[in-house]
């Protein structure tokens, strides 16, 4: 979007005639006011919601509805009680929001068909786009100490959050600023959606990952998006594009950012037995994260205070030492024994999936998302994704021996059951469907899976036998691949969508010909980030609680663009 479609959306929202009460026409008489009960409302309030610059976009912006006298004071009386009892009744204190967050029509994105592309770009090119992309991390890394990714808040929302999955969170949920922050934000997101603010919160984009929008992003640094980076720079190396120079910096990159993951990120958690594990926290402790001062001052304000090491995190750090040859002994740890009491068997510990937002799939066999730390604290209750699974399988595959998963049958039990989840995923279609993942978006579980697949192709023929002996992968990698060349190609692509798309044709063993269309997005995208890097800030996950926050950045978009393009090269190469 120009700088005119802006202008002129704002202008809209200025200028648009009030219909009802405002969202600070209902909360600046309980919020607004010396605090009493629970501090923290009122702050986050004033904090988030009360901004001079929000204030003037949604000073116009009414809903008809709350005219009603009853129904207003019923909503202020909610508020009240979130504000002053010690213990709400969080689903009654939840309940007029949630009516009002039903009222919200939201969708998902439906890029229109796209136009046919025949050929691919030449090499060269590709190459070119390598390069870029690799200069950019190593650039960004040698400026920063470190690579950046960035946080975005969008204040409309996640379209498949509304009434029901508002009272889950409330309900589900630990930490009070949690529940704070996700009734105050799902209340004001109404008064964005219906109104004309919709159009300067939430603009309209190409293909299906969101653009991160200027200029309110917060910088960060966590284990999780190191690993990644860590495979990036792992995969330039393997294009044999890179030059001396650049694998020696390269190499340095990698070393520190293993040593970030694995020493720097470490936390020591009980197992379900009590036994004691070392996992890798989502957050390292201040100043690693290096979030400025204000904006850490802001996050503190916010609610998100706390912390805890997760499931995904250490999967993918560990895979990532694992591939850079790092030989710690956290990576000697048999994980699967710690997953397999997060792991979910119908009946039995189901209710550790406190935060159900995705309850239309079957969770049986898969492993939650968040790990209780040495207080035991929960701050975001638990959920589970089906992309965090397929990193557990892939750092499984990848210590196969070393954790003797063949010869232990509790551990190869634990890998067949989400093996199982992630079939019935793929049986019903429900991998597709943007409200069966809680982080991510389907094209990335599609690259996520080309990945797993890869990692598990790469395993003696006898272990893939006795791993999955039914050939579920193979049932799994056809649905996949079908979703990817059908829908995800067949509409229109930014730069992030092909990259996905290139990482799972890639690693699935599609016909190389079937690479033209992202191959051509890329190339044609290239310059688009401007000073910031060869392109620009994409989704790469997301949190539907407290709102729809996305996390990326134009580095997170250079070391997706280069491990799909390494990809394809590959492909390519062998024909």
């Amino acid at each position: 979007m120009n700088f005119h479609y802006f202008a002129g959306a704002a202008c809209r929202a200025l200028t648009a005639r009030k219909d009802g009460p405002s969202l600070y026409d209902v909360c600046d008489p309980v919020l607004s006011a010396a605090a009493s009960g629970d501090p923290h409302l009122a702050k986050f309030y004033k904090t988030a919601l009360g901004n001079p610059a929000l204030r003037v976009l949604l000073r116009r912006a009414g809903l008809p509805e709350l005219r009603d006298e009853a129904r207003l004071t019923a909503l202020r009386a909610a508020l009240a009680r979130a504000r002053d009892e010690a213990e709400p009744d969080w689903a009654a204190v939840g309940q007029p929001v949630a009516d009002l967050v039903d009222s919200i029509a939201l969708d998902h994105p439906r890029p229109p068909p796209a136009m046919f592309t025949g050929s691919a770009p030449p090499e060269a090119q590709i190459d070119g786009v390598i390069r870029d992309c690799a200069q950019h991390l190593l650039g960004s890394y040698r400026r920063n100490g470190f690579l950046p990714t960035y946080a975005a808040f969008n204040l409309i929302g996640d379209p498949d959050f509304r009434g029901r999955e508002l009272i889950m969170a409330l309900t589900g949920l630990n930490a009070r600023g949690y529940k704070n922050s996700s009734l105050l934000f799902n209340l004001a997101r109404v008064f964005i959606a219906r109104t004309p603010a919709r159009a300067v919160v939430n603009p309209p984009w190409t293909g299906i990952a969101e653009p991160m929008w200027e200029p309110v992003q917060i910088r960060h640094r966590s284990a999780y998006y190191d690993a990644f980076f860590i495979e990036a720079l792992l995969s330039y190396g393997e294009t044999g594009l890179a030059s001396p120079a650049d694998k020696i910096a390269a190499e340095r990159a990698i070393a520190d950012m293993v040593d970030f993951c694995v020493n720097i990120s470490r936390e020591e958690v009980d197992g379900i037995d009590g036994e004691r594990f070392n996992v890798v926290t989502a957050l390292a402790p201040a100043p690693h994260p290096r979030f400025s001062r204000y904006f850490a001052q802001i996050k503190q304000d916010l609610g998100f205070g706390v912390y805890v090491p997760d499931c995904d995190t250490t999967a993918c750090s560990i895979s990532a030492a694992t591939q850079a040859g790092c030989l710690d002994e956290i990576i000697d740890q048999p994980l699967l024994d710690f997953y397999a009491g997060y792991q979910v068997r119908a009946g039995v510990n189901e209710p550790r999936v406190t935060v159900p937002l995705n309850d239309n799939i079957d969770y049986e066999g898969g492993v939650a998302t968040w790990i209780d730390n040495l207080k035991g604290e929960r701050p975001y209750g638990n959920d589970l994704d089906p992309t965090l699974n397929l990193d557990i399988l892939e750092v499984s595959f990848r210590n196969l021996a070393r954790w003797k998963i063949l010869e232990t049958p509790a551990r190869l039990a634990t890998v067949h059951r989400i093996i199982g989840f992630q079939k019935r995923l793929a049986a019903s279609g429900a991998f597709a469907n943007p409200r069966s993942h809680i982080y991510y978006l389907p094209e990335l579980y599609s690259a996520y899976f080309g990945r797993c697949y890869a990692a598990f192709l790469a395993l003696p023929l006898a272990a893939q036998a006795a791993i999955d002996p039914a050939g579920d992968f193979d049932f799994i990698r056809h649905r996949v691949l079908s979703y990817v060349k059908g829908e995800l190609m067949a509409a229109e692509m930014n730069v992030f969508d092909a990259a996905l798309a290139l990482i799972a044709l890639g690693h699935l063993g599609a016909d190389p010909r079937a690479f033209a269309p992202a191959l051509n997005v890329i190339v044609a995208g290239l310059g688009e980030g401007g000073r910031r890097g060869p392109f620009r800030a994409y989704e790469w996950n997301k949190m539907k609680t407290p709102t729809r926050i996305l996390v990326g950045g134009p580095e997170v978009t250079s070391a997706f663009v280069l491990m799909g393009l390494a990809v394809a090269k590959r492909a390519m190469t062998r024909g």
